[in-house]
């Protein structure tokens, strides 16, 4: 017989089927349950859509049959109108009569607000239900809906001794097969994708999600020089693909290359995005606030080794997704999957924490959060 974690963990499986499609929204699964059966169930299915509470009421077989359940939600029902009326009008219409709840929403329209007022309706609610399970499945919307900047994961694939190339510069491939669909899937549950330029010139990558039903994440390339070629597969397909070239104001009075080249890219499709301005390169914590503000909520950091050492330095990564190759590559030091100058001491080192290892094919996954 099922009991209630039971009924939270199927809400939990209902929110992962709303994946790359609700951002900025968050991933939501409602159960509606009555004498220990699930007589409704539903998720946020995609941005603009029903809430997951709504869906689990329109999926029952008579909407009277929801007086006296019990509804199991992985996040704070919401208590405002948005695209959507508020959630918590519906619960209190259809009479539940417990509400139990896994995340609180940290949304300032929402946060609490929307549990008080089913306490307010006499419904009883309980709080913190499988908590840690439930954020679990929004780091993304939690960390935008409060700082209004995306949330990053740096990838990168690496050999065992730290190579992410060949000293020729080779680089396909390092990891397996399975550590590359599984990046499939990352870039279906970000809305973005960034690699640098040089990363476009030595590879010339199209950067698009190659899964049966996944969506192509918002490409942004950071380019200071706008040196990318119109020739490029990233260019060539921007009309199609929603692209971003990141780039700051050229130094001198008037650079016609520049000039010239910002209005080709525009015509072939691509946003160019001028940022401010550090030490002659992109302003990333700038870039951030840019992408925030257009609902950008999550992107996916690809490199090369040279951004994300800008990344780091500039301290907008919040997770780290390493896969490691069971393979020796030798040679110098060049091809690491952070470049840059370099910290002097190993007391200065960036830190991270360790979140999970997975095995996947021969490869290990490494997890890390800042």
């Amino acid at each position: 017989m099922l009991d209630r974690e039971d009924y939270m963990r199927r809400a939990i499986e209902l929110a992962k089927l709303g994946e790359g499609k609700v951002n900025p929204n968050p991933l939501v699964g409602a159960v509606i349950v009555k004498d220990g059966v699930i007589i409704g169930e539903g998720y946020h299915m995609k941005y603009g859509g029903l809430h997951a509470e709504r869906n689990a009421f329109a999926s029952l077989a008579d909407p009277k049959l929801a007086e006296g359940a019990e509804m199991y939600v992985t996040l704070e029902p919401c208590c405002h109108h948005g695209k959507q009326p508020p959630c918590t009008e519906a619960i209190i219409e259809h009479k539940i009569s417990k509400v139990y709840v896994g995340s609180n929403d940290s949304n300032e329209l929402v946060a609490g607000k929307g549990i008080q007022m089913l306490r307010d309706a006499g419904i009883y609610v309980e709080t913190g239900f499988l908590k840690e399970e439930c954020d679990a499945l929004n780091p993304v919307f939690f960390h935008y809906i409060t700082t209004k900047t995306p949330y990053v994961v740096m990838k990168y694939a690496m050999t065992l001794d730290g190579k992410i190339a060949t000293k020729t510069g080779h680089s396909k491939w390092i990891s397996g097969e399975e550590s590359r669909n599984r990046v499939q899937h990352t870039r279906n549950s970000l809305p973005a994708i960034m690699v640098g330029i040089g990363t476009v010139l030595n590879d010339d990558p199209s950067l698009t999600c190659r899964l049966e039903d996944g969506r192509n994440p918002i490409r942004i390339i950071c380019d200071s020089k706008l040196r990318i070629p119109l020739s490029s597969n990233i260019v060539s397909t921007a009309k199609d693909i929603p692209t971003i070239i990141a780039t700051i104001n050229p130094h001198e009075e008037y650079n016609r290359f520049w000039h010239e080249q910002k209005e080709a890219l525009e015509k072939e499709g691509a946003e160019v995005l001028i940022t401010e301005e550090k030490d002659g390169r992109i302003d990333l914590s700038d870039l951030m606030k840019k992408l925030g503000e257009k609902q950008i909520d999550g992107v996916l950091l690809e490199g090369g080794s040279q951004l994300n050492y800008a990344a780091l330095q500039a301290k907008i990564v919040q997770e780290m997704h390493v896969y490691v190759a069971p393979k020796f590559f030798g040679g110098s030091g060049f091809y690491t999957p952070v470049g840059g100058e370099g910290v002097e001491k190993a007391t200065d080192a960036m830190g991270c924490k360790f979140i999970s290892s997975e095995q996947i094919g021969e490869d290990i996954l490494l997890r890390y959060k800042f």
